[in-house]
């Protein structure tokens, strides 16, 4: 979880998905999350983290359901939500952040 505390003490934004590789919409999600980090640039962090190669950390943060996004800044949660997201949706809360 040292890799994550590093993820997250950024100064700028950083979204995480955790994500089920074994999830059948994936490719949406993907798709999703890459126009996020496409529209976002350098102001914010876009990154996923597969949830059966993460179980200790999954575990920490109660994540239940899959996908589960993350918004962290300064180390601090700041949202999060489970559920599909649309990019709109997640690009306006992660610039409420920036």
């Amino acid at each position: 979880m040292t890799k994550f505390g590093e993820i997250i003490s950024s100064s700028s934004p950083t979204l995480i998905d955790f994500f089920n590789e074994e999830n059948s919409e994936k490719s949406l999600v993907h798709r999703v999350l890459r126009d996020v980090a496409s529209a976002l640039g350098d102001k914010a962090k876009v990154i996923k983290i597969d949830i059966a190669k993460n179980e200790k950390l999954v575990n920490a943060l109660r994540i239940k359901g899959s996908p589960t996004f993350i918004i962290y800044k300064d180390s601090e949660m700041k949202w999060r939500q489970s559920g599909q997201q649309d990019a709109n949706t997640l690009i306006n809360l992660v610039e409420q952040f920036v």
